[in-house]
């Protein structure tokens, strides 16, 4: 798509975007749900905007313009179609593909970076002036930085009011609106309605002084693969799995939290194109509400496209039983990127059962207890995992491992600590891979596991790797023809990876190669 779309008779601003108008106009036509998330369609005779899904009966192309963002639309002056619910959709999976500035940048939008900081604090994490980061976001987008996080907050309300019991007043300044008049007025303006009159969903009530909050992912969704995965990675303390339930404790920027991912009552029927995981959350403080949602979004690997990924993937003669049997597999993200980085040094030349120990004894000994409020919430989950600081001070001759991989842990941890690195995903892929390659005892496959879970980078192979040599072995493949296979999976190559890791379940993977030591 590359045709600049024209300004058309439209309440408020036309629209600024890339998107090529005959293209989505014939995606909108089919009902194409691969594209919801990807663009969103603006109606001038109704004042609405939809998913090109929209079950609505198909508007006239002279009435039709397309948006880049729910925020552009919004700022167009449209509100969100009350039938498809427009806001209700995984992100666009263009922005793991490229990863450009743009993309950088609504992942830390979407993370509340500019709640918390403005569009100074973003333009810093990103490396460039704010006047740049707000003329590319609105070239892309068709908003700048204050109007998509303003569209964030509008769906962190939406959510908040439909999963909890809270009081609407706090559920305006949950959100991070700065008064109640100005929330009723966004949500008025955003989805035609008062807030009370957003109120409810029927469903199971949540646990006191619990939210409950859906994800949306795209269609087909291999739950049960990223149940397995996240359970052969549990470590003590900080994670449980208890039956289809993951649990874990996390850090926020306002205070520690629980969340509990339902997956084995992920909702909608398949045929919809979008379904939803259940999500129970424990917050300390609910203006981290928006960017719990966020973190479980990476975790889950939410916004990939697998009609896309299975297409083509699925023509391969090695992967094509693979894909077949596990269709919608994901990468399964992290919800901190530096516990998983540091957790990678960890478990360097050991197996994963004796990683998780490993990582469980520095769990007890140097993470933060939760606080009384959040014991028990969840049986098992007693710590968070310990702070890059705190580990940037330990001894490495106290840690319960070898000497070298110590000092490698402290010295991950202190450029963590100092910003040296950062995994926020702010920064370039590339510089975060040079960053880290920089470190002593830090080598490639250290380097692309974390881009792989912390970054979420579609496009990355650990041809060391142990588990996927035996997967290429069971599958009766020379392991010398590696090259040949990787480079015909490009640029996905992360999920071809994850299909010969399931091969091994549930032992996944074994060890780790020696070059990292």
């Amino acid at each position: 798509m590359s045709t600049t779309v024209p300004a058309t008779s439209a309440p408020g601003t036309p629209p600024v975007t890339d998107l090529e108008p005959e293209a989505c106009y014939r995606a909108v036509a089919s009902r194409d749900r691969r594209f919801d998330g990807v663009f969103w369609t603006a109606v001038s005779s109704t004042g609405i905007y939809c998913r090109p899904s929209c079950p609505a009966r198909t508007p006239a192309r002279r009435n039709v313009t397309f948006h880049a963002s729910a925020a552009a639309a919004q700022r167009a002056g449209y509100r969100a179609c009350k039938r498809c619910l427009p806001d209700a959709v995984p992100g666009s999976p263009a922005w793991d593909l490229h990863a450009d500035l743009a993309g950088r940048a609504v992942r830390l939008i979407g993370d509340g970076l500019v709640d918390r900081e403005g569009v100074d604090g973003l333009a810093a994490a990103l490396g460039y002036s704010a006047r740049h980061v707000v003329r590319v976001l609105t070239a892309e987008l068709g908003a700048g930085p204050l109007a998509l996080a303003r569209a964030r907050r509008a769906q962190t309300a939406r959510a908040l009011l439909e999963g909890s019991d809270l009081a609407v007043t706090d559920i305006a300044f949950a959100a991070g609106f700065a008064s109640l008049r100005q929330f009723n007025a966004t949500m008025q303006e955003v989805y035609a309605a008062a807030p009370r009159d957003l109120r409810g969903r029927a469903g199971p009530a949540a646990p006191a002084g619990a939210l409950d909050l859906r994800v949306a992912v795209r269609a087909p969704y291999a739950a049960g693969a990223m149940l397995a995965f996240l359970a052969e990675h549990v470590v003590t303390g900080i994670e449980t799995v208890a039956g289809t339930v993951y649990a874990r404790s996390l850090a926020l920027p306002h205070g520690p939290a629980v969340l509990a991912v339902d997956l084995g009552r992920v909702e909608g029927p398949v045929e919809a194109g979008v379904r939803q995981v259940p999500v129970t959350a424990w917050l300390t403080d609910l203006r981290d509400t928006g960017t719990l949602v966020e973190r479980v979004r990476r975790l889950l690997d939410a916004d990939a496209d697998p009609v896309v990924l299975d297409d083509q993937l699925g023509t391969d003669p090695l992967l094509a039983p693979l894909v077949a049997a596990t269709p919608g597999l994901r990468v399964p993200g992290a919800v901190d990127g530096p516990e998983v980085a540091l957790r990678a040094v960890i478990g360097q030349q050991v197996s994963l059962a004796g990683a998780r120990t490993v990582t469980g004894r520095l769990v007890e000994r140097h993470g933060q207890e939760l606080p009384a409020g959040l014991v028990g919430v969840v049986p098992g989950l007693t710590h968070l995992f310990p702070t890059s600081a705190a580990l940037a001070e330990v001894d490495p001759a106290t840690l319960p491992m070898p000497r070298a991989r110590g000092r490698a842990l402290a010295g991950l941890a202190g450029a963590l600590a100092s910003g040296a690195v950062r995994l926020d995903r702010g920064w370039a892929r590339d510089d975060v891979r040079a960053a880290l390659l920089a470190l002593p005892g830090i080598g490639p496959w250290t380097a692309d596991y974390v881009a792989l879970r912390a970054l979420g980078h579609p496009d990355v192979f650990l041809p060391t790797d142990v588990g996927v040599r035996r997967a290429l072995v069971a599958l009766g493949s020379a392991v010398d023809a590696l090259p040949g296979l990787e480079a015909a999976w490009r640029p996905w190559r992360s999920y071809a990876l994850m299909h010969l890791w399931n091969t091994l379940m549930p032992a996944l993977p074994g060890a780790h190669p020696e070059e990292d030591s």
